[in-house]
Order: structure tokens, then C-alpha cells, then sequence
């Protein structure tokens, strides 16, 4: 049994931790890494899986960017703890936090990942927006909370301080 809730300032450090287990050393010299550095992460959508012993079990986040002119939210990371895995909780937390983003008004989603994996929910490559170098252009992908929400939305990505969406 598992419950999800938003995560909490006091999540903070344990979060990191479960981002260090599950991502390469040097996760934090990503390209996606300087578009969130100075920016506060967009709480309501930022999201932890905890079992009925309250250990963490799984976590998403969100920050604000701009792609043009346009906001949008970077999906990331989301992880998974190595003995949960194959439990559906990524899966969970993906569909849980993109309905309450859509809910909230948001247009559009970013992420840089694997096509093969992200595509089940519903992301494809966007080839007119442009990450912050070193980025492979193969992995940067885009969810539509409204209808042809990327349509005309091209462009460099770039940091966003404000959640303001317009």
C-alpha cells in the first residue's frame, strides 16, 4: 500500500538521496540541471511515493521554463528506489502529476529522456526546441496538456522564475 503526497521541505534531503541512487554520478551537470538552478520547483506537481512504513519509495518534480516566448514545465527527475521498481509507481506518479498540471492550467510538458519509455504517456521529440547544450536533440520531448499545446511553440529553453504562465 502506498500513498502519494506532495513532497515537503523536510523531504528535501532524503529526495536527493534517492536521486543519487538511481541516476550516474554527475546527474547535476545536465543541461536540464542549469535551467533549474535559482528557481524554485513548482511544489504542487512535485510528488513522493511512500509505503505504509513511510519510507520513500519514489519521487517526481517540476520546474518552471520558457521555450520562446511560451512557459512550460521540465518533468525531472523522476526515480524510482532499485527494490520498488516494476511496481507501476513511475507510472503513477507520471499520470498523477500530469492530470494535476493540466488541471492547474498548464499547456505543455518538457522532459529530456528516452522516447521508448516516456511515449507510453503520451511524449514525442520536439524538434524545434532547443536545450541548453551538451544535449542530444533525440531526447527532448514534449507533452500536450491541451490540445496542440506545441504547436508554434519553438525555440531555446531557458529559465523561468516566475510561475506565472503567460
Amino acid at each position: 500500500m502506498y500513498r502519494i503526497e506532495q513532497e515537503k521541505p523536510a523531504d528535501l534531503w532524503e529526495v536527493e538521496a534517492l536521486y543519487d541512487l538511481c541516476f550516474a554520478p554527475g546527474r547535476e551537470a545536465l543541461s536540464s540541471y542549469r535551467l533549474r538552478e535559482g528557481v524554485s520547483q513548482v511544489a504542487e506537481f512535485s510528488l513522493v511515493v511512500r509505503d505504509t512504513d513511510n519510507t520513500l519509495a519514489a519521487a517526481i518534480r517540476y520546474w518552471p521554463v520558457l521555450v520562446g516566448p511560451k512557459a512550460a514545465l521540465l518533468l525531472g527527475p523522476i526515480a524510482v528506489h532499485p527494490t520498488r521498481q516494476g511496481e507501476g509507481l513511475g507510472d503513477l506518479l507520471m499520470r498523477t502529476s500530469l492530470d494535476l498540471a493540466r488541471v492547474a492550467g498548464w499547456e505543455r510538458v518538457l522532459l529530456v529522456g528516452d522516447l521508448p519509455y516516456y511515449q507510453r504517456f503520451g511524449f514525442d521529440i520536439l524538434p524545434d526546441v532547443v536545450m541548453p547544450a551538451p544535449s542530444n536533440p533525440a531526447r527532448v520531448l514534449g507533452y500536450s496538456l491541451t490540445s496542440g499545446a506545441w504547436d508554434m511553440c519553438v525555440g531555446e529553453v531557458c529559465k523561468y522564475v516566475s510561475h506565472e504562465r503567460f
